[in-house]
């Protein structure tokens, strides 16, 4: 495995263990799942302050909708693939913004 991809592994790893600490965490707080329908009330300041959340939390968001879907709705096999695909991706991009930010900070050398 080359350093790159070993990398663009490492930040989608990543990225799916931030969105997952921080879907848990909302829900052990307010006691309700995470959803995109955070956004849905409007102009308001947890409207807002929920954006920064959601960009970090949505890999999580998109996997549990997906596979959730996937047993009730029967979802076919390429919508499951095309979002995996997306939650990857989206993850790979939060996971490196993370490290990018901790390696700013001197967290990581």
């Amino acid at each position: 495995m080359t350093p790159e991809a070993f990398n663009t592994f490492f930040s989608i790893c990543i990225g799916f263990a931030l969105a997952g600490a921080l879907v848990n965490g909302y829900q052990a707080l307010a006691q309700r799942p995470a959803g995109f329908g955070l956004l849905q009330d409007g102009v308001a300041p947890k409207t807002f302050a929920a954006v920064p959340f959601l960009v970090f939390a949505a890999p999580f968001i998109i996997m549990r909708n997906t596979l959730r879907g996937m047993r009730v709705e029967s979802r076919r096999a390429e919508f499951v693939m095309m979002a995996t695909l997306i939650a990857g991706f989206w993850s790979m991009m939060s996971g490196t913004f993370f490290l990018m930010t901790l390696r700013a900070a001197g967290v990581l050398g």
